[in-house]
């Protein structure tokens, strides 16, 4: 007898994580994974950091922790901690109670959750993506419900920010609608605003009563600076007005595989935010009931003692470095090979992923010949690189811009 689900169709790869699928696959052994966003030391090789080694030595020797189930909204120092964070630690909407936090499953579970509180308590339903925007989101806000539609945000001809189109198409948005914003280090572009920019989005998204949704992946990663990775957030919570801001920890404390994030409300009452809170308890309780443990815990562990949160402060800013001089070191390595058009940008942009400008084409043929690895839009992982495989990508973009094997 046929199974019931025999008439079920192949599912497509992840664009994303079908790319290391393929990597894996391949023999070669010059091949090169610039797909996936994960960091990786000079040698190749996944970094736990040493400050997350210690929390979690500390974690393992304190006989008192037991497995019990964390409430609802998780663990409530975390909670405090990572808005702080975020926020900073003399902010108004945390001083006046302001602030709804649910710890969530990494980024990814913080953007589902608010989705699916915004498809049910909000009275707008569609929200407004950049184009283009990091791969999942589109399939988070549609699977929750929301309506989605884009704005302009790239332009492919300065390989810049598309200012004008981002005003003009939030301009032209019902009031109301809901705009997620990349806090800092757009994925997959590295493009950002500058602080005067971002001023006059807040001007604009305020003027129409839109809802602002902040994606934070990368606090502390980009620029190397905790504060200055925040200040677009920082900017929105300043003038009262609410929004929504989902954080990830995947990044900046290395927390991939623990999946610890957050989900903060900030409401223009406190006893809004109360109201905010229950209602968020009543989406999470029948999707997963209640988030893992021991994530949160070593983020909490880090976050509140000093001498290991400046520890961490270091090792992340060493991050951030070995980034930037991937993409200089990958700039004068194009320079040197005189390879045609004007790769600036990769210098310019900031952040874990370049937008290299390179077509499908030029990306398949990178892969068939050199054996490199990234996505069909071009994105690459500088976290990937490293001072011994730059030389071997620079081959490979310089034989693919001229057309040369």
């Amino acid at each position: 007898m046929d199974s019931v689900f025999a008439a079920i169709a192949q599912g497509p790869e992840d664009p994303i994580l079908g790319v290391t699928v393929a990597y894996n696959k391949d023999p070669s052994p010059i091949k090169l994974n610039l797909g996936v966003g994960a960091y990786r030391t000079e040698e190749g090789k996944p970094l736990v950091l040493n400050v997350v080694r210690k929390a979690e030595q500390l974690l393992v020797n304190d006989p008192s922790r037991v497995k019990e189930y964390l409430p609802i909204l998780g663990f409530a120092e975390f909670n405090k901690l990572t808005a702080k964070l975020i926020l900073g630690d003399d902010s108004p909407a945390i001083q006046e109670s302001r602030v709804a936090t649910a710890q969530c499953l990494s980024g990814t579970g913080s953007l589902r959750v608010g989705a699916e509180f915004l498809a049910k308590h909000y009275h707008q339903r569609t929200i407004y993506i950049p184009q283009p925007t990091w791969g999942n989101h589109l399939k988070v806000f549609t699977m929750a419900g929301l309506s989605v539609k884009t704005y302009r945000y790239y332009d492919p001809t300065t390989r810049g920010l598309h200012f004008q189109g981002l005003l003009e198409d939030l301009g032209a948005a019902p009031a109301g609608s809901i705009v997620l914003l990349h806090a800092c280090a757009h994925n997959p572009t590295g493009v950002d605003p500058t602080v005067e920019q971002w001023e006059q989005i807040r001007q604009l998204i305020r003027s129409k009563g839109s809802l602002p949704f902040f994606d934070s992946a990368y606090q502390g990663f980009a620029s190397g600076s905790l504060d200055a990775d925040a200040q677009s957030v920082r900017m929105f919570v300043a003038d009262g007005g609410e929004c929504f801001i989902a954080q990830s920890y995947a990044k900046n404390m290395g927390l991939y595989g623990e999946r610890v994030g957050a989900l903060s409300i900030v409401c223009k009452a406190a006893d809004v935010a109360s109201r905010v809170e229950s209602q968020l308890k009543l989406v999470i309780r029948p999707m997963y009931s209640n988030p893992p443990i021991h994530g949160a815990s070593i983020a909490a562990t880090i976050l509140k003692n000093s001498d290991m949160y400046n520890e961490w402060k270091i090792e992340l800013k060493a991050m951030a470095e070995r980034i930037i001089s991937m993409r200089k070191q990958l700039f004068d390595a194009l320079s040197a090979r005189g390879t045609p058009g004007d790769w600036s940008h990769i210098i310019k942009q900031i952040g874990m992923f370049t937008f290299t400008g390179l077509n499908s084409d030029q990306v398949a043929f990178m892969t068939k010949e050199y054996h490199i690895y990234m996505t069909s839009d071009g994105r690459i992982s500088m976290a990937g690189l490293s001072s011994k495989t730059v030389p071997h990508l620079a081959d490979a973009i310089h034989a693919a811009v001229t057309g040369s094997c």
